[in-house]
Protein backbone atom coordinates (compact mmCIF):
# COMPACT_ATOMS: atom_id res chain seq x y z
CA UNK A 1 0.00 0.00 0.00
CA UNK A 2 1.12 3.64 -0.87
CA UNK A 3 2.25 5.54 2.09
CA UNK A 4 -0.51 8.23 1.34
CA UNK A 5 2.09 11.24 2.31
CA UNK A 6 4.08 10.26 -0.86
CA UNK A 7 0.21 10.64 -2.73
CA UNK A 8 0.33 14.17 -1.18
CA UNK A 9 3.69 15.37 -1.97
CA UNK A 10 2.92 14.08 -5.60
CA UNK A 11 -0.68 16.35 -5.29
CA UNK A 12 1.97 19.37 -4.04
CA UNK A 13 4.44 19.05 -6.85
CA UNK A 14 2.61 18.57 -9.74
CA UNK A 15 -0.75 20.83 -8.90
CA UNK A 16 1.00 23.76 -6.59
CA UNK A 17 4.74 23.66 -8.10
CA UNK A 18 3.75 23.31 -11.46
CA UNK A 19 0.49 23.81 -12.17
CA UNK A 20 0.62 21.14 -14.75
CA UNK A 21 -2.29 21.18 -17.78
CA UNK A 22 -3.22 19.41 -20.73
CA UNK A 23 -0.91 19.04 -23.11
CA UNK A 24 1.74 19.64 -21.38
CA UNK A 25 5.57 17.73 -22.23
CA UNK A 26 7.05 16.67 -18.59
CA UNK A 27 10.91 15.15 -17.77
CA UNK A 28 11.06 13.68 -14.42
CA UNK A 29 14.84 13.23 -13.31
CA UNK A 30 15.48 10.42 -10.61
CA UNK A 31 17.39 7.98 -8.53
CA UNK A 32 15.78 4.85 -9.08
CA UNK A 33 15.08 4.70 -5.39
CA UNK A 34 12.81 7.79 -6.01
CA UNK A 35 10.42 5.54 -8.01
CA UNK A 36 7.52 5.52 -5.42
CA UNK A 37 7.27 9.30 -5.61
CA UNK A 38 7.62 9.24 -9.52
CA UNK A 39 5.01 6.53 -9.52
CA UNK A 40 2.61 8.94 -7.85
CA UNK A 41 3.77 11.51 -9.85
CA UNK A 42 3.34 9.68 -13.07
CA UNK A 43 0.03 9.00 -12.19
CA UNK A 44 -0.91 12.28 -11.49
CA UNK A 45 0.36 14.06 -14.94
CA UNK A 46 -1.70 11.02 -17.00
CA UNK A 47 -4.85 11.67 -14.74
CA UNK A 48 -3.96 15.80 -15.55
CA UNK A 49 -3.58 15.27 -19.15
CA UNK A 50 0.09 15.73 -19.79
CA UNK A 51 1.18 14.73 -23.69
CA UNK A 52 4.41 13.25 -23.07
CA UNK A 53 6.04 11.84 -19.97
CA UNK A 54 9.86 11.39 -19.80
CA UNK A 55 11.73 9.46 -17.05
CA UNK A 56 15.29 9.71 -16.45
CA UNK A 57 16.92 7.41 -13.59
CA UNK A 58 20.11 8.61 -12.69
CA UNK A 59 22.99 7.50 -10.51
CA UNK A 60 26.21 9.20 -9.06
CA UNK A 61 28.22 5.15 -10.01
CA UNK A 62 27.31 6.26 -13.89
CA UNK A 63 28.37 9.69 -12.71
CA UNK A 64 31.66 8.81 -10.77
CA UNK A 65 32.39 6.58 -13.93
CA UNK A 66 31.96 9.25 -16.33
CA UNK A 67 34.13 11.81 -14.46
CA UNK A 68 37.14 9.43 -13.85
CA UNK A 69 37.42 7.95 -17.07
CA UNK A 70 35.70 10.26 -20.05
CA UNK A 71 38.71 12.09 -22.18
CA UNK A 72 39.37 15.96 -22.47
CA UNK A 73 37.40 15.94 -25.71
CA UNK A 74 34.16 14.24 -24.10
CA UNK A 75 34.38 16.31 -20.72
CA UNK A 76 34.17 19.11 -23.19
CA UNK A 77 31.34 18.05 -25.45
CA UNK A 78 28.08 19.68 -25.26
CA UNK A 79 25.40 17.02 -24.93
CA UNK A 80 23.31 18.15 -28.80
CA UNK A 81 20.87 15.87 -27.71
CA UNK A 82 20.05 17.08 -23.49
CA UNK A 83 19.57 20.37 -25.08
CA UNK A 84 17.32 19.68 -27.75
CA UNK A 85 15.15 17.41 -25.14
CA UNK A 86 15.26 19.98 -22.73
CA UNK A 87 14.05 22.98 -25.17
CA UNK A 88 11.01 20.35 -25.87
CA UNK A 89 9.37 19.80 -22.65
CA UNK A 90 7.11 22.28 -20.25
CA UNK A 91 7.93 21.12 -17.10
CA UNK A 92 10.80 19.92 -15.46
CA UNK A 93 10.65 17.41 -11.74
CA UNK A 94 13.99 16.74 -10.05
CA UNK A 95 13.90 14.09 -7.29
CA UNK A 96 17.47 13.82 -4.98
CA UNK A 97 17.14 10.31 -3.18
CA UNK A 98 20.52 9.40 -4.19
CA UNK A 99 22.10 6.33 -2.19
CA UNK A 100 25.37 7.57 -1.32
CA UNK A 101 25.57 11.48 -0.98
CA UNK A 102 29.22 11.44 -0.85
CA UNK A 103 29.56 9.35 -4.25
CA UNK A 104 31.13 12.09 -5.73
CA UNK A 105 33.70 13.07 -3.32
CA UNK A 106 36.93 11.55 -4.56
CA UNK A 107 36.64 12.78 -7.74
CA UNK A 108 38.78 15.62 -9.44
CA UNK A 109 36.87 19.08 -8.45
CA UNK A 110 38.51 20.51 -11.64
CA UNK A 111 37.25 18.13 -13.86
CA UNK A 112 33.87 18.17 -12.72
CA UNK A 113 33.62 22.60 -12.92
CA UNK A 114 35.21 22.12 -16.20
CA UNK A 115 32.15 19.52 -17.00
CA UNK A 116 29.70 21.67 -15.37
CA UNK A 117 30.43 25.22 -17.39
CA UNK A 118 29.93 22.77 -20.42
CA UNK A 119 26.10 21.91 -19.23
CA UNK A 120 25.48 25.06 -17.65
CA UNK A 121 23.38 26.18 -20.95
CA UNK A 122 21.15 23.43 -20.65
CA UNK A 123 20.47 24.19 -16.57
CA UNK A 124 20.21 27.96 -17.89
CA UNK A 125 17.89 27.15 -20.16
CA UNK A 126 15.57 25.06 -17.70
CA UNK A 127 15.26 27.81 -15.10
CA UNK A 128 14.60 30.21 -17.54
CA UNK A 129 12.25 28.36 -20.09
CA UNK A 130 10.57 25.32 -17.99
CA UNK A 131 8.18 25.49 -15.56
CA UNK A 132 10.56 23.55 -12.53
CA UNK A 133 11.00 22.23 -9.30
CA UNK A 134 13.14 20.45 -7.42
CA UNK A 135 12.49 17.82 -4.12
CA UNK A 136 13.81 15.25 -2.11
CA UNK A 137 12.26 11.31 -1.59
CA UNK A 138 13.73 10.85 1.72
CA UNK A 139 15.97 7.76 1.48
CA UNK A 140 18.80 6.47 4.29
CA UNK A 141 21.80 8.39 2.86
CA UNK A 142 19.53 11.68 3.37
CA UNK A 143 18.89 10.79 6.95
CA UNK A 144 21.97 9.46 8.30
CA UNK A 145 23.73 13.24 6.79
CA UNK A 146 20.69 14.55 9.07
CA UNK A 147 21.44 12.74 11.74
CA UNK A 148 18.16 10.86 11.75
CA UNK A 149 16.66 7.50 11.15
CA UNK A 150 14.89 7.10 8.28
CA UNK A 151 11.81 7.06 10.36
CA UNK A 152 12.63 10.67 11.45
CA UNK A 153 13.73 11.85 8.30
CA UNK A 154 10.70 11.04 6.77
CA UNK A 155 8.81 12.84 9.18
CA UNK A 156 10.79 15.61 8.24
CA UNK A 157 10.83 16.07 4.79
CA UNK A 158 6.79 15.04 4.40
CA UNK A 159 6.55 17.43 7.24
CA UNK A 160 7.96 20.44 5.46
CA UNK A 161 5.81 19.74 2.50
CA UNK A 162 2.77 18.55 3.13
CA UNK A 163 1.89 20.50 6.42
CA UNK A 164 2.31 23.89 4.95
CA UNK A 165 -0.25 26.61 3.64
CA UNK A 166 1.96 27.13 0.95
CA UNK A 167 -0.74 30.19 -0.10
CA UNK A 168 -0.25 31.98 3.57
CA UNK A 169 3.24 31.75 3.33
CA UNK A 170 3.42 33.19 -0.25
CA UNK A 171 1.52 35.98 0.89
CA UNK A 172 3.55 36.43 3.87
CA UNK A 173 6.52 36.16 2.19
CA UNK A 174 5.45 38.96 -0.30
CA UNK A 175 5.35 41.66 2.29
CA UNK A 176 9.22 41.22 3.29
CA UNK A 177 9.84 40.89 -0.34
CA UNK A 178 8.18 44.30 -0.93
CA UNK A 179 10.61 45.51 1.92
CA UNK A 180 13.49 43.91 0.31
CA UNK A 181 12.80 45.63 -2.62
CA UNK A 182 13.11 48.98 -1.30
CA UNK A 183 16.64 48.46 0.44
CA UNK A 184 19.75 49.56 -1.01
CA UNK A 185 22.49 48.10 1.48
CA UNK A 186 22.76 45.23 3.84
CA UNK A 187 24.82 44.62 6.45
CA UNK A 188 25.51 41.40 8.29
CA UNK A 189 27.06 40.87 11.82
CA UNK A 190 28.01 37.66 13.52
CA UNK A 191 30.74 36.40 15.27
CA UNK A 192 33.72 36.41 12.67
CA UNK A 193 31.36 38.01 10.32
CA UNK A 194 30.93 41.87 9.29
CA UNK A 195 29.64 42.02 5.63
CA UNK A 196 27.94 44.97 3.89
CA UNK A 197 26.55 44.83 0.21
CA UNK A 198 24.38 46.58 -2.24
CA UNK A 199 21.15 45.17 -3.66
CA UNK A 200 20.21 48.70 -4.75
CA UNK A 201 17.87 48.57 -8.11
CA UNK A 202 18.03 45.19 -7.88
CA UNK A 203 14.27 42.30 -7.65
CA UNK A 204 13.87 40.83 -5.11
CA UNK A 205 11.78 36.97 -5.50
CA UNK A 206 9.19 35.07 -3.58
CA UNK A 207 10.43 31.35 -2.56
CA UNK A 208 7.32 30.03 -2.08
CA UNK A 209 7.76 26.34 -3.27
CA UNK A 210 6.97 27.06 -7.21
CA UNK A 211 10.54 25.63 -7.87
CA UNK A 212 12.05 24.39 -4.62
CA UNK A 213 10.17 22.12 -2.10
CA UNK A 214 9.95 22.81 0.52
CA UNK A 215 10.70 26.45 -0.10
CA UNK A 216 10.33 29.39 2.18
CA UNK A 217 13.00 32.30 1.61
CA UNK A 218 13.28 36.10 0.04
CA UNK A 219 16.11 36.60 -2.25
CA UNK A 220 17.90 38.70 -4.87
CA UNK A 221 21.11 39.67 -6.35
CA UNK A 222 23.85 41.67 -5.19
CA UNK A 223 25.48 44.81 -7.21
CA UNK A 224 28.73 42.69 -8.34
CA UNK A 225 31.35 45.29 -7.18
CA UNK A 226 29.80 45.99 -3.60
CA UNK A 227 30.77 43.06 -1.64
CA UNK A 228 32.88 44.29 1.13
CA UNK A 229 34.31 42.54 4.85
CA UNK A 230 34.33 39.42 6.09
CA UNK A 231 31.80 36.78 6.74
CA UNK A 232 31.99 33.03 8.41
CA UNK A 233 29.99 30.50 7.74
CA UNK A 234 27.98 28.61 10.51
CA UNK A 235 27.38 25.47 8.65
CA UNK A 236 29.87 23.21 6.83
CA UNK A 237 29.75 23.98 2.82
CA UNK A 238 28.74 21.18 0.92
CA UNK A 239 29.56 20.76 -2.73
CA UNK A 240 29.70 17.75 -4.98
CA UNK A 241 29.89 15.88 -2.37
CA UNK A 242 32.58 17.72 -0.54
CA UNK A 243 32.67 19.54 2.87
CA UNK A 244 34.16 22.34 3.49
CA UNK A 245 33.92 23.30 7.57
CA UNK A 246 34.49 27.04 9.19
CA UNK A 247 34.62 28.64 5.26
CA UNK A 248 35.69 32.05 6.05
CA UNK A 249 35.47 34.47 2.58
CA UNK A 250 37.13 38.21 2.76
CA UNK A 251 35.88 40.27 -0.08
CA UNK A 252 36.70 43.63 -1.61
CA UNK A 253 35.06 45.35 -4.27
CA UNK A 254 33.13 42.18 -5.00
CA UNK A 255 35.41 39.65 -4.68
CA UNK A 256 36.52 37.11 -2.58
CA UNK A 257 40.32 37.76 -1.99
CA UNK A 258 41.16 35.07 0.82
CA UNK A 259 39.11 32.12 1.33
CA UNK A 260 39.48 29.84 3.89
CA UNK A 261 38.78 26.68 5.76
CA UNK A 262 39.49 24.03 8.26
CA UNK A 263 40.18 21.66 5.79
CA UNK A 264 40.50 21.11 2.42
CA UNK A 265 41.67 25.15 1.75
CA UNK A 266 43.35 24.32 -1.73
CA UNK A 267 40.01 22.55 -3.09
CA UNK A 268 37.97 25.03 -1.84
CA UNK A 269 39.66 27.99 -4.03
CA UNK A 270 40.32 25.75 -6.80
CA UNK A 271 36.60 25.34 -7.21
CA UNK A 272 36.19 29.66 -6.57
CA UNK A 273 38.85 29.27 -9.63
CA UNK A 274 36.66 27.55 -11.88
CA UNK A 275 35.71 30.55 -13.62
CA UNK A 276 36.00 34.84 -13.51
CA UNK A 277 32.72 35.16 -11.72
CA UNK A 278 33.03 32.07 -8.73
CA UNK A 279 34.68 34.65 -6.59
CA UNK A 280 31.65 37.31 -6.69
CA UNK A 281 27.79 36.49 -5.06
CA UNK A 282 25.13 36.14 -7.50
CA UNK A 283 22.30 35.69 -4.31
CA UNK A 284 21.63 37.07 -0.66
CA UNK A 285 18.64 35.01 0.45
CA UNK A 286 17.22 35.52 3.56
CA UNK A 287 15.90 31.89 5.02
CA UNK A 288 11.80 32.62 6.18
CA UNK A 289 10.88 28.61 6.71
CA UNK A 290 10.16 28.66 10.52
CA UNK A 291 9.39 24.80 10.37
CA UNK A 292 12.72 23.93 9.33
CA UNK A 293 14.61 24.28 12.49
CA UNK A 294 17.78 21.96 12.18
CA UNK A 295 20.95 22.01 9.48
CA UNK A 296 20.70 18.93 7.50
CA UNK A 297 23.36 19.12 5.22
CA UNK A 298 21.04 19.46 2.24
CA UNK A 299 20.94 22.81 0.98
CA UNK A 300 17.38 22.26 0.19
CA UNK A 301 16.08 22.72 3.25
CA UNK A 302 18.88 24.51 5.02
CA UNK A 303 19.16 27.44 3.05
CA UNK A 304 15.14 28.09 3.96
CA UNK A 305 15.57 27.40 8.10
CA UNK A 306 13.71 30.69 9.52
CA UNK A 307 16.59 33.03 10.99
CA UNK A 308 19.45 32.19 9.01
CA UNK A 309 20.70 34.24 5.60
CA UNK A 310 22.51 32.68 2.65
CA UNK A 311 25.05 33.94 0.20
CA UNK A 312 25.57 31.46 -2.98
CA UNK A 313 29.08 32.33 -4.81
CA UNK A 314 29.03 32.62 -8.43
CA UNK A 315 26.01 32.56 -11.19
CA UNK A 316 23.25 35.14 -9.95
CA UNK A 317 19.37 34.91 -11.47
CA UNK A 318 18.84 37.15 -14.39
CA UNK A 319 15.03 37.41 -12.83
CA UNK A 320 16.65 38.51 -9.55
CA UNK A 321 18.58 41.51 -12.36
CA UNK A 322 21.76 39.61 -11.43
CA UNK A 323 25.13 40.44 -13.74
CA UNK A 324 27.16 38.01 -12.64
CA UNK A 325 27.69 35.06 -15.08
CA UNK A 326 29.61 32.10 -13.71
CA UNK A 327 29.15 27.61 -13.78
CA UNK A 328 28.89 27.80 -10.16
CA UNK A 329 26.31 28.76 -7.58
CA UNK A 330 27.44 27.61 -3.89
CA UNK A 331 25.33 28.38 -0.96
CA UNK A 332 26.47 28.84 2.26
CA UNK A 333 24.65 29.82 5.08
CA UNK A 334 25.55 31.78 8.05
CA UNK A 335 22.58 31.37 11.11
CA UNK A 336 21.76 34.40 12.92
CA UNK A 337 19.77 32.64 15.15
CA UNK A 338 20.70 32.74 19.00
CA UNK A 339 22.29 29.28 20.59
CA UNK A 340 20.33 26.59 21.15
CA UNK A 341 21.90 26.40 24.59
CA UNK A 342 24.94 27.58 26.82
CA UNK A 343 27.05 24.81 25.65
CA UNK A 344 26.40 25.57 21.76
CA UNK A 345 29.25 26.48 19.62
CA UNK A 346 27.77 26.31 16.45
CA UNK A 347 25.38 29.24 16.60
CA UNK A 348 26.79 32.53 17.49
CA UNK A 349 23.72 34.60 17.09
CA UNK A 350 23.97 37.93 14.93
CA UNK A 351 21.91 40.60 13.34
CA UNK A 352 20.71 41.62 10.00
CA UNK A 353 20.44 45.44 9.06
CA UNK A 354 18.52 47.00 6.03
CA UNK A 355 20.29 50.33 5.19
CA UNK A 356 20.54 51.77 8.71
CA UNK A 357 17.48 49.88 10.62
CA UNK A 358 17.92 46.69 12.50
CA UNK A 359 15.38 44.38 11.10
CA UNK A 360 16.52 40.70 12.68
CA UNK A 361 18.15 40.29 15.54
CA UNK A 362 19.03 36.83 16.79
CA UNK A 363 16.84 35.19 13.98
CA UNK A 364 13.71 36.54 15.57
CA UNK A 365 12.05 39.94 13.06
CA UNK A 366 11.88 43.25 14.40
CA UNK A 367 9.44 43.85 11.40
CA UNK A 368 5.93 43.10 11.00
CA UNK A 369 5.32 40.54 8.43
Amino acid sequence: MTDPRIVKQAKVLVDYSLKVKKGDRVLILSDILGYPLVKEIYRLLVRRGAKEIRLHFDSYELEEIFYREASKETLRTFPKISMDEMKQIDCWIGVRCEANTRGLSGVDSSRMAERLKVVRPIINWRVAKTRWVITNFPVDSQAQEADMSLAEYEDFVFSAINNVDWGRLKSKQEKLRRIVNKVKRVRILSKNTDLEFSISGRKALNGDGENNMPDGEVFTSVVENSTEGIITFTYPAIYMGREFHEVSLTFKKGRVVKASALKKESDLNKILDMDKGARAVGEFGIGNNFRITKFTKDILFDEKIGGSIHLALGNGYTESLSKNISALHWDMICDLRAPASAKATSRQGGELWFDDKLVQKNGKWLLKL
